[in-house]
């Protein structure tokens, strides 16, 4: 879950301000029973001592080679397949690092995850995470990333080929009549029909409790008596998830966009709609306020989500020409999508307000496409990364789904209208992606209290569009040793985004071990 949201809206990404490089930076997500908002059960810690069945993957050497990409080394790892039947067969997961630059100021090994569920944690570390992290972080560990099981190098989940996900990139996702809704159905179906026939074997073993096993097995074999970690976004719940199966083995953990596990989906859903909500408002407020260069008017941020309302149901009715070489047009889906990748950083602002003048005034879809593109991590050639494959497994086997039918959604579409008058009822059509999974969610919603772990740092920000500051407040509060570290800003995640207090207080916490005290707040 991280998230939030299951359906196609839910991958997050991050644009870095840190030079023009897009970082995949979490989506969660999960569908779920509309029951309580606050689970009653509370994630239970693994036994200390290593099973036998489980000793020879932990025992395990690393055998590390080059890569291709100057610095890192990469390698293999097995893990049991069914950690409830480790004998049945393994799976092979890809790990990649680059050691420490300063050996005698070497603090062990950090992982680093940047989220989705679906996003390359090696990716990541190769293109960012390991070069772009503060010099003496990097000089003080080795910098560590593993794919979790289903997602990149780590035997990916498929589904789709690249025309089948460029018809189902394009389904439309607000029905206006039956039959639009038996085709966002049949799309569902389509999507989850071709992620059974493609990857059965690992369908079943992506949920987030083995992917956080798989994290222990890695510590072990690197050699490490506790984990340090970085995770944004899904990175959270994955993190915090480690932290309550191995509280004992928790060494210094940042979570960062925080993921609040207790959850149910459809309230985790409804709050993502309204977070990326009031991101809006506040990319609309800086709109306006520059008059002439705004797309959207000049008047109020109100009138600039109707204003945008208004266009994407024109979009529905009369897609743009974007000159695209397979012959897409820019209808809504894709539009929607475009404007909600942009939502995750203020940097991404100008671009946005740019791609919008293209396309309401000059009739231009094709720098929105772009936007949707870059979301969707599809490639020049039309072929796509596994990250929305993987997005949908890990989501849909952590949790059962947020609807089961047309008619639940509709009868929640005035909660998700009232959420975002502008996303609100896409994000809702959207979350019903899991009533069509061919396997059954294992996980349900629980809190996580990792009683005797060393102090964690959750991290949230004020106005963040994926993950609700509400979240990280709520997490930090289940972790018997959490310490919330709010940012008071835009954008998705805070680390490494600008803000001097909250790198300097995360890096004195990696580097020093000293915890920040609880509720304290940068900007």
């Amino acid at each position: 879950m991280d998230i939030s949201r299951r359906g196609r809206h839910s991958r997050l990404l991050t644009f870095r301000t840190c030079g023009t490089l897009l970082v995949t930076a979490g989506l969660l997500i999960s569908g779920c029973s509309s029951g309580s908002s606050t689970a009653d059960a509370s994630m239970a810690a693994l036994p200390r001592s290593t099973p036998a069945e489980l000793a020879p993957y932990y025992a395990q050497k690393l055998s590390w080679r080059e890569c291709g990409v100057p610095g890192f080394e990469c390698a293999s790892m097995k893990a049991p397949l069914d950690y409830a039947e480790p004998g049945a067969g393994d799976i092979k997961l890809a790990v990649a690092r680059k050691k420490a630059t300063e050996k005698s100021e070497r603090l062990g090994s950090l992982l680093v995850n940047p989220g989705g569920p679906g996003g390359s944690a090696i990716g990541y570390l190769q293109s960012y995470a390991a070069l772009g992290y503060p010099a003496k972080v990097r000089a003080s560990y080795d910098m560590v990333a593993v794919d979790p099981r289903g997602v990149a190098r780590s035997e990916p989940v498929t589904c789709l080929d690249g025309k089948g996900m460029d018809a189902y990139t394009q389904t439309d996702v607000t029905p206006d009549d039956r039959r639009e809704t038996a085709e966002l159905r049949t799309a569902f179906d389509e999507f989850a029909g071709g992620c059974e026939k493609r990857s059965a074997k690992v369908l079943p073993h992506v949920s987030t409790v083995e992917a956080a096993r798989d994290m222990d097995v890695l510590r072990a074999a690197l050699g490490d008596e506790k984990l340090s970690y970085v995770g944004a976004s899904y990175g959270t719940f994955l993190g915090a998830t480690y932290a309550g199966l191995y509280p004992e083995r928790v060494g210094r953990l940042v979570l960062d966009g925080a993921m609040d596990p207790a959850l149910p989906a459809r309230r985790m859903n409804r709050d993502q709609t309204a977070g990326f909500e009031t991101a809006f408002q506040s990319f609309a407020k800086d709109c306006v306020a520059r008059a002439a260069e705004c797309p959207l008017g000049a008047d109020s941020p109100d009138a600039a989500g109707k204003r945008l309302k208004s266009f994407f149901g024109e979009l529905d009715r009369a897609p743009l020409p974007t000159g695209d070489g397979d012959g897409r047009k820019l209808g809504e889906a894709l539009a929607t999508t475009g404007v909600i990748a942009s939502m995750y950083d203020e940097g991404a602002w100008p671009q946005l307000r740019d791609a919008l003048t293209s396309a309401i005034k000059q009739k231009d879809g094709a720098p929105l496409l772009a936007l949707s593109d870059s979301y969707y991590e599809r490639d020049g050639d039309g072929s796509y990364a596994n990250l929305m494959f993987a997005n949908a497994a890990v989501n849909c086997l952590d949790l059962p789904p947020s609807f089961s039918t047309p008619e639940e959604v509709r009868e929640s579409l005035p909660a998700f209208e009232k959420a975002s008058p502008v996303f609100g009822d896409g994000l809702a059509w959207s979350a019903l992606n899991c009533a069509s999974w061919p396997v059954k969610a294992t996980g349900t919603p629980h809190r996580i209290e990792a009683k005797g772990a060393a102090p964690i740092v959750v991290v949230g920000t004020t106005r963040d569009p994926a993950t609700p500051y509400r979240w990280a407040r709520s997490l930090a509060s289940q972790l018997d040793s959490g310490r919330l570290l709010t940012y008071e800003g835009d954008g998705h995640t805070a680390y490494g985004r600008g803000s001097e207090c909250i790198d300097s207080t995360i890096d004195a916490y990696l580097l020093k071990g000293t915890a920040p005290k609880d509720g304290k707040r940068c900007s």
